[in-house]
């Protein structure tokens, strides 16, 4: 009931707020969020410090503020999107060389696509089956709280997304659909399990890195594209394709892991701000099994 409760009274009437509202409020939380109730501070801060060693303790500073503002934005947005419409979706999220990945398609071919906590991914998400000419399935971690996930499910699938737990991953490749699809992973997920995780430099600090690019592009050697989401003004956002590999299954191990990592890591030394710091990516250390 109380899931009900807070959807029906509190989320959906702000996501119907006009956009001069919502980043009204958005100004709001960020004042609450950053100079009340601190909301994750120190991890935060501890995080761009670690990741940024070369910068100072003001530029540290920044970072964080400008961070917390667009995380507001983030939160905000999100909740728009249990009610955006697709013309606003089309207006705010522009894909800039569909080229990339439509040759894949004409020639009948899945593709794997990866990409960060990084700007807008819940706009990206409404948005894919829109943009682009594959049927996008999204591998996701369901939530504990069934009645949002469910929620979260019908806003996100609504525009042409197929959402599938993470479970059903190796049914995803083996699925056969009315067109050829695009397999979205998560690349910055910390790993459930960190012996099963491929470990990296990333960010300055000994990283875990989920494996599941990798291990699926190999086996069923499909391209691996990039996605990169730019920030072009408040709440508008453009989406660009990097081919990584064209035949996975001829890489070196650890290579695609590598190399998708770094190609956030680029994103994110451009510009921090954009990226999800209150997250705990570093609460694992490398087992002894793994040095």
């Amino acid at each position: 009931m109380g899931s009900k409760i807070v959807y029906y009274g509190i989320i959906l009437p702000i996501s119907y707020l006009p956009y001069f509202l919502l980043y009204a409020l958005s100004d709001f939380v960020f004042v609450v969020m950053y100079y009340i109730v601190g909301y994750r501070k120190k991890v935060v801060f501890q995080n761009i410090k670690n990741s940024f060693p070369e910068k100072t303790k003001i530029e540290h500073k920044q970072i964080m503020r400008k961070f917390y503002r667009h995380l507001c934005d983030l939160i905000l947005e999100s909740v728009k999107g249990f009610s955006i419409s697709e013309k606003q979706i089309r207006k705010r999220m522009t894909v800039k060389n569909p080229e990339v990945v439509d040759k894949y398609f004409e020639q009948g071919k899945d593709i794997i696509f990866v990409g960060g906590h990084f700007n807008n991914w819940e706009m990206l998400a409404l948005g894919i089956g829109l943009i682009s000419k594959h049927i996008p399935v999204a591998i996701y971690k369901p939530l504990n709280n069934k009645f949002f996930n469910q929620k979260v499910l019908n806003s996100r699938q609504k525009y042409g997304l197929i959402m599938r737990p993470m479970k059903q991953t190796k049914t995803c490749f083996n699925e056969k659909l009315d067109k050829p699809k695009t397999i979205i992973f998560g690349a910055d997920q910390r790993p459930g399990n960190p012996k099963k995780a491929f470990w990296m430099e990333f960010l300055n600090q000994d990283t875990p890195v989920s494996f599941g690019v990798e291990k699926f592009g190999k086996e069923y050697n499909l391209p691996i594209v990039f996605g990169a989401i730019r920030k072009i003004k408040r709440g508008h956002y453009d989406f660009e394709y990097t081919l990584l590999f064209e035949e996975p299954a001829k890489t070196e191990y650890g290579e695609i892991t590598k190399a998708h990592t770094l190609t956030l890591e680029k994103d994110i030394q451009e510009n921090p701000q954009y990226w999800l710091w209150s997250h705990k990516r570093w609460k694992h250390k490398r087992p002894d099994s793994l040095k």
